[in-house]
Formats: C-alpha cells, sequence, structure tokens
C-alpha cells in the first residue's frame, strides 16, 4: 500500500520568535480576563449565620499562612474576625500563630499584628510560649487563637508544647487555663477574642474538648456567640474513612468550634444589667381560629426558631 502524503503545515505556524515580547501566544478573551482578575482580587463574603464553611484555606493572589502546616487556620475565618471587630490601625494577636495566616490577613486589611508559636513557621512569628506572652496589659483590640485540641497531630518537637498533652488528661485544660488568663489580662475591656477549637474520638472514646474548654473560658469572658466551622481539610476526610464510620458506627469530627467572647468592661456589666427582653410572638398553623377566642394575656411569648 502506498502511504499518502502529509503537507507539512509547519512553515505556516507563528514560531515564538516570531511572537512580540509584549504579546501571548495564547490571548485569553474579555471574560476569561475578566474572570482571573476577579478571583485575584477575591474578598470573602462576611458571613451571617454561625454556620461558617469553607471551600478552601485561603483566597485572593497572596496566599495566607501556608496550606501545607499541620491543622492550617482558614484564612476566612481571621477575615471575618477582623471585618466584624476591629477597625484599621487595631492590634491583633496570636498566641499559637503557627504559619502566619493571621499575620497575613492582618497586614492585608490594615490591622497591626503580632504573632508568637512556641516553633515558629512564619519569617514573622516570634517565638513565645503562649502561657505568658511579652505584652502589657489592657494592650490590645483583639486576640485570635487556633490551639491543639489534643495530641493527635505533631505540631513541633519542642518539649513544652501543649500539643503533646491528650485532652483526655485533665492538663491539657489545666495549660489552656494559662493561656486563657493571659489573654483575658492583654486584651482591652470591651474587646473580643475568638478561640477555634475541635473534639476528639478515637479509639473508640469521646472527648468533648470544645465544651470543656469553654467552661474556663467562662470564667474570664463574656460569650458573644459560638460558631460551627466545618472541617474540610482533614486527612480524614475520605471515602474510605466515611464507609470505616458508616460501617463500624461512629462519627468522624465534622466541625469546630469558635468561640467569640468579650471581656468584660462597665460598659457591658451596666448593658447586662439594664438588659429587656420582649420576644415576638407568632401564630402556628392551623391555631389561629382557637387563639383569635384566647384574651392577649393568655399569648405566649415564643423564641424565634422553636419547635
Amino acid at each position: 500500500m502506498t502511504k499518502k502524503k502529509i503537507k507539512d503545515v509547519g512553515t505556516n505556524l507563528p514560531l515564538f520568535r516570531d511572537i512580540p515580547l509584549n504579546a501571548l501566544a495564547y490571548q485569553l478573551s474579555d471574560a476569561q480576563v475578566s474572570e482571573v482578575k476577579e478571583v485575584k482580587d477575591e474578598k470573602p463574603v462576611l458571613d451571617a449565620t454561625t454556620l461558617w464553611d469553607y471551600p478552601k484555606q485561603s483566597y485572593g493572589k497572596t496566599p495566607k499562612g501556608n496550606n501545607k502546616y499541620p491543622a492550617v487556620t482558614p484564612a476566612f475565618i481571621i477575615w471575618n474576625l477582623v471585618q466584624r471587630y476591629t477597625q484599621p490601625g487595631d492590634l491583633v494577636v496570636d498566641p499559637m500563630a503557627g504559619s502566619g495566616t493571621t499575620i497575613d490577613v492582618c497586614k492585608e486589611e490594615g490591622r497591626q499584628v503580632i504573632g508568637y508559636d512556641i516553633a515558629p513557621a512564619h519569617p514573622e512569628v516570634t517565638q513565645n510560649d503562649a502561657r505568658s506572652i511579652p505584652l502589657s496589659d489592657n494592650y490590645v483590640d483583639m486576640v485570635f487563637i487556633d490551639s491543639p485540641y489534643s495530641d493527635n497531630i505533631n505540631y513541633s518537637d519542642h518539649p513544652d508544647c501543649i500539643g503533646k498533652i491528650s485532652c483526655e488528661d485533665d492538663r491539657f485544660f489545666d495549660e489552656l487555663d494559662k493561656v486563657a488568663k493571659e489573654i483575658q489580662r492583654i486584651l482591652k475591656p470591651g474587646k473580643v477574642m475568638a478561640w477555634l477549637i475541635g473534639d476528639q474520638w478515637v479509639k473508640k472514646k469521646f472527648t468533648p474538648a470544645g465544651f470543656k474548654l469553654y467552661e474556663h473560658l467562662c470564667k474570664y469572658f463574656e460569650t458573644v456567640d459560638v460558631i460551627c466551622v466545618v472541617r474540610r481539610g482533614q486527612t480524614s476526610n475520605t471515602g474510605l474513612w466515611h464507609n470505616r464510620a458508616r460501617r463500624f458506627n461512629f462519627y468522624l469530627r465534622g466541625f469546630k468550634y469558635l468561640f467569640i467572647m468579650r471581656k468584660p468592661s462597665l460598659e457591658s456589666q451596666k448593658e447586662q444589667r439594664n438588659r429587656v427582653v420582649r420576644w415576638a410572638t407568632y401564630e402556628r398553623s392551623g391555631r389561629s381560629k382557637r387563639n383569635k377566642t384566647k384574651s392577649p394575656s393568655s399569648t405566649t411569648a415564643t423564641p424565634t426558631g422553636s419547635g
């Protein structure tokens, strides 16, 4: 069989040497250019509910923290807290700054920031133990901390790392209590701190690390709110582990607590004393006719969302 001759078209194709230095071999459309610019300039959305769920660790054109760092904090969390509880120029402190996510977010948002860690993994994080923060009393505008919640992750080789103590040991919460006391000391009255922590389930034993820590925090702070942050980056978030959880009848950890709390001030204590609650009342479906026959005094105030 005679081979069919293939026409040589190579000479008709542009070579890289023929392309001007200010041109691209592949030109983006206007829509694609706009999409790329949007990704680079992207800003998170200010969350309005107590359920925060983020599909990735960082946002925008520059990384915040190191997404390879063990249990790295989602940058979206810090961004939301900074927007709600600080103003440009305010001082934010992270006593367990890890790979520097808090530093990167705060610098981009025009906040002053100091990051400490017992084993720094960021050039602008200062080596220091969170149980003794080298700052003056009533000095800081906001504190964020993403602490260990047990000894399940090897955060560092430092012998004093709290992450080397199991949350099944009461010493773990005694050490976190020392951190909480320091945070309360450096925080200005009326200012907010936020603490991110998860629970533990290991070898058929559940330890409510979040609840246990919260009991300690209530000694020093007033509760603003409690947020559930969906966990996405953990190693157990795979089909294999999901199948194991169903087969052996246990639950994978699906969220972390974000305790948002305020250092008491004279103003906040006065507000609590003068606080008056006036619940709105709602008619239950199918009972409106019966309720019409009742006197107004028999109507029960019902909180929103009760069922």
